[in-house]
């Protein structure tokens, strides 16, 4: 299982589609405050569709919230300005993945806590970052790949369906 943290987020599209993709992966989210939308708010639900029963949620004040309620460890940083990338990470069950805000990425005091824990998706330099969805879903089937997708189907229906 896996914890994907997002740090501030802005945009509620962005957030309704990072939950649909916990919900199909059994990922868990937590969202750490503020919130730059209502979490009830339609956008959210309409990106999210009916996947919203399926979404271990959990929301915090802020970092120091999160940290004194969970204990976490294994933590992760997506950062546009890691010098590694995401590929090079090895990534355990119930690890920490962490993401930014859409206009400004993680807290840079949060960062350089844990230099050596930052990783970033590589892109062409001139291109300022993909959007926050896309990078955690990007993410967090590189994480599921290496952990061999635990409870995830590995097979469609099509399977045995070629001779």
């Amino acid at each position: 299982m896996l914890n994907l943290v997002l740090v501030e987020p802005e945009i509620p599209q962005n957030t309704g589609n990072i939950a649909r993709t916990c919900a199909a992966t059994r990922s868990r989210l937590h969202l750490i405050k503020p919130l730059g939308f209502d979490i009830s708010d339609r956008a959210v639900k309409r990106a999210g569709l009916d996947y919203w029963h399926m979404v271990d949620l959990t929301v915090y004040e802020n970092l120091e919230d999160f940290f004194a309620r969970t204990g976490a460890e294994d933590l992760w940083l997506m950062t546009t300005k890691a010098p590694r990338p995401y590929t090079e990470a090895e990534f355990r069950d119930g690890c920490w993945l962490f993401f930014g805000k859409e206009t400004a990425g993680l807290p840079q005091a949060f960062r350089e806590a844990h230099r050596d824990r930052c990783i970033r998706i590589p892109m062409r330099p001139d291109a300022r970052s993909l959007n926050l969805a896309n990078s955690v879903a990007i993410v967090t089937y590189e994480a599921l790949r290496q952990l061999e997708f635990p409870g995830l189907s590995g097979e469609g229906e099509m399977k045995g369906a070629f001779v």
